[in-house]
């Protein structure tokens, strides 16, 4: 709460700037306007043709498995990941301010490339019985103070009237951060450390997981595996980034 109040204060004392490259910003920045069009314009989408799995731009020489040559050599078990832009530049600079920073404020913003993407690609909202953001163990949500994903799928469950349910999974077990290990390192690191406390709330339901970023995809894996194994139906991953 301080930390709001005091960015707050900081935001009518302070002029405004662009939140990526920090250049001024004409007028209040409210709503979407927290980044300047040059910005904006420079994000990088994620374009087809997509691997059938973790949602990835495919090379040519990958076409005609339709998977990448990652998800050729994992087992990943949600059924399909989707993400609209790539981990770099102007979405890294403003995810970092978003999730390290305490610009929850961002949260609409961020979403903006997500809904434009499900729209464009008709990603299948209409069968998705539930939107799940992962989530952090309470330990880091403490540190934090709130959830990244469930603050991006509060805002595409209002936008498509989904039930969110932030009860339903938990992490158990606070493991490290994944931006340094290797790809071998995240999968173990992530193994097993979430759990349903429900199952007759998800048996049979089609669930669509959010998170911001898919790296390896362990951590969608490993949260699509426990919903699984209590007995969901398709689960999908939808990231801003990957």
């Amino acid at each position: 709460m301080l930390r709001k109040i005091i960015g707050g204060l900081a935001d009518i004392i302070y002029p405004k700037r662009c939140l990526a490259c920090k250049a001024p910003l004409a007028g209040a920045a409210s709503g979407d306007h927290y980044v300047c069009s040059k910005c904006w314009g420079e994000i990088k989408k994620n374009v087809p043709p997509f691997c059938s799995r973790c949602g990835r731009h495919l090379k040519k020489n990958n076409l005609a498995k339709n998977v990448c040559s990652g998800c050729a050599r994992s087992e990943l078990h949600f059924d399909r990941a989707f993400s609209p832009t790539l981990y770099e530049g102007t979405i890294k600079k403003l995810l970092h301010e978003f999730k390290y920073k305490g610009k929850d404020y961002l949260g609409a913003t961020l979403t903006k490339p997500m809904l434009e993407f499900i729209t464009e690609y008709r990603l299948p909202m209409e069968y998705m019985d539930l939107v799940i953001p992962v989530p952090l163990h309470n330990s880091k949500l403490r540190e934090r103070e709130f959830n990244q994903a469930h603050i991006l799928g509060s805002h595409i469950a209002r936008e498509y009237k989904k039930e969110i349910r932030l009860d339903l999974l938990v992490r158990h077990r606070n493991t490290l951060t994944q931006t340094n290990l290797e790809t071998g390192e995240r999968l173990k690191n992530v193994k097993n450390c979430f759990s349903v406390t429900d199952g007759t709330a998800v048996t049979g339901k089609n669930i669509l997981l959010v998170d911001d970023v898919l790296t390896t995809g362990a951590t969608c894996s490993e949260a699509a595996l426990a919903l699984k194994n209590a007995g969901a139906g398709i689960v999908f991953a939808l990231t801003l980034a990957n």
